[in-house]
């Protein structure tokens, strides 16, 4: 698959502070690229950056293999994006709206209103005011509005934020639609990580400005490993012991006193038949895989998420 989006050691300063620092991303053509990383780590400069927004300190980016600094009015005209949510005429109905948006994009397909409505499912709420609308069918006529020149290339900043569960999962079920049935390139961000799991093909995880590591969902599935869970009364005794009976070296110390055992998955009886000998209380085993969570926290180094 060729690369959508190509970006080489972009960089945003902001006096001091590097808000990007050096980031390589690549998105591939007819991915969902789920853009993770915590509140304020750089992912709203970047996708400003990425729309011509704002300037980089320095960098480059390339979209649909050419450079956006040299043609810039082309290749913004096959993008579609959401950007820090903007307001609708809430005293006008939705098509009334984005009647507005395609006369000002120069789209002058007559059924392009009613075509995005009913994409995004808003087709029998046509007669409705905006100001009436909820925020997940106003975030949703937003990417009405966003589809409604047929783009190749979406580009959603936190579409999920503020919803409800079921505002979620209708944003969630579009954005696949439209990856699949549209065949559009998505790039969507978020600090949800559920939302990013649930969506993505291939996730690039941003940490205080940088690109730590951008991996498939498939080769993260891999990566995910088996463990034995052990809430103990002792974790550090527990740990020596683990070593010094079955020469245990691939194991995680956990809060609350909980172990986690890489190896000798099948074992935990014998395990923890060696603890209680020992004098070690063990309240609970449970056998579990590695989440998205798991490796996130471990890849930014600790932290809360969110």
């Amino acid at each position: 698959m060729s690369a959508v989006i190509k970006t080489t050691q972009l960089t945003k300063v902001y006096g001091t502070q590097k808000a990007v620092d050096n980031l390589d991303m690549n998105v591939r053509q007819g991915q969902i690229y789920g853009f993770l990383g915590q509140n304020g780590a750089g992912k709203t400069t970047t996708i400003r950056m990425l729309l011509g927004l704002i300037k980089p300190t320095h960098g480059e980016i390339e979209i649909f293999g050419e450079s956006l600094f040299k043609h810039q009015k082309e290749i913004l005209r096959r993008i579609g994006s959401i950007v820090e949510f903007s307001g609708f005429y809430e005293n006008l109905t939705a098509r009334e709206n984005l009647l507005i948006n395609a006369k000002l994009m120069g789209v002058h397909k007559k059924n392009a209103m009613d075509e995005a409505l009913e994409i995004v499912g808003l087709h029998q709420e046509t007669k409705k005011l905006v100001g009436s609308y909820s925020l997940g069918m106003k975030q949703r006529l937003g990417i009405a509005r966003a589809i409604l020149h047929h783009p190749e290339l979406l580009i959603l900043d936190e579409p999920t934020n503020g919803l409800d569960p079921v505002g979620i999962k209708e944003i969630r079920r579009l954005i696949k639609s439209l990856a699949e049935e549209r065949k559009i390139t998505i790039l969507v961000s978020s600090h949800i990580l559920s939302e990013v799991e649930q969506l993505a093909d291939q996730i690039g995880v941003v940490h205080q400005g940088k690109l730590l590591e951008e991996i498939s969902f498939e080769e993260l599935r891999k990566r995910n490993r088996k463990y034995l869970e052990f809430q103990v009364s002792d974790d550090n005794k527990a740990a020596m012991l683990l070593e010094k009976h079955f020469g245990i070296t691939d194991y995680e110390v956990h809060d609350e006193r909980v172990i986690r055992v890489y190896s000798h998955i099948g074992e935990q009886g014998k395990l923890n038949r060696m603890l209680v000998e020992h004098g070690i209380e063990v309240t609970k085993i449970t056998m579990s895989v590695d989440r998205l969570e798991d490796y996130f926290i471990q890849l930014i180094g600790g932290g809360t998420i969110g």
